[in-house]
């Protein structure tokens, strides 16, 4: 399926995305130190899953910033809902890692995608714990803050250091079985809770592989992209699939193949 946008306007859309994403995730890091975080206004969507106050602004100051360039554009925000269009959507998740931010632990950001024709063609991230944006246009590389960023060049896995996600939508003994298996061929590994930051640690070389059996379309889509573009090998089910149902998603450095593949067979991914 073909986009129905040409490379300017999705470039004109990127350079938007970049600033809401910068100005969004400064004006939620500012909350964060100014406000009392017993007057967060935290909801318990689920089991360890919460939503603050700053998560319903930051998405409605995003959906503002972008539709009102682009009004033509659909929405779908991790918050708000909303659904995908016929030609071009925004896939938010606006605080991405809410029950970091609440904490205070640094691993958050803000994820914007545009999805148009069941491809990704722009992945932007704002990176609280750095404060810099990652951005990537499909076909055009990664950046970090506007310099070129790859993926590791790491083939010795006792080398490697990996971040492994967990939903509690699946079964944790499939969490163990990776964790052990990545733990006997000698690689460390982190749990941080935050799949868009996790995706473009991958993207800048940082860590050697990103693992999480299912997530939602607005906590993987713009980092995905930017890891893919960086370099990196991410395997993932169908755009359309993901919007819809969500799932699984492996991101990893090129040169660490054939250690990862049985992540494949687990997540029931093919490469």
């Amino acid at each position: 399926m073909s986009s129905a946008f040409d490379s300017a306007a999705i470039r004109a859309r990127a350079e938007v995305a970049i600033a809401v994403a910068l100005e969004t995730g400064r004006e939620a890091a500012r909350f964060r130190r100014d406000v009392n975080p017993g007057t967060l206004a935290v909801e318990n969507k689920g089991l360890q899953d919460f939503v603050t106050v700053a998560d319903r602004k930051a998405e409605q100051a995003i959906r503002d910033g972008l539709i009102s360039r682009f009004p033509d554009d659909t929405f779908m925000g991790e918050e708000s809902g909303g659904r995908s269009g016929a030609a071009g959507t925004w896939v938010v998740d606006p605080i991405d890692g809410t029950t970091n931010y609440i904490r205070g632990f640094r691993h958050w950001g803000v994820s914007i995608a545009f999805v148009a024709g069941g491809r990704i063609e722009i992945g932007v991230v704002y990176d609280g714990a750095e404060d810099k944006v990652f951005h990537a246009v499909r076909g055009d590389g990664a950046f970090k803050d506007g310099l070129a960023i790859h993926a590791a060049a790491t083939v010795d896995p006792a080398n490697a250091l990996v971040i492994l996600g967990h939903s509690r939508k699946t079964n944790f003994d499939d969490y163990l079985a990776v964790s052990r298996r990545l733990h006997e061929r000698g690689m460390d590994y982190r749990r941080t809770g935050a799949a868009a930051i996790d995706l473009v640690r991958v993207a800048d070389g940082a860590v050697d592989l990103y693992y999480e059996r299912h997530l939602n379309a607005w906590d993987m889509l713009a980092g995905a992209l930017i890891a893919k573009e960086a370099g990196a090998t991410v395997v993932m089910p169908a755009t359309d699939k993901l919007l819809a149902d969500g799932g699984p998603v492996i991101a990893h450095a090129p040169g660490l193949a054939g250690e990862f593949a049985f992540i494949l067979d687990i997540a029931g991914l093919t490469a």
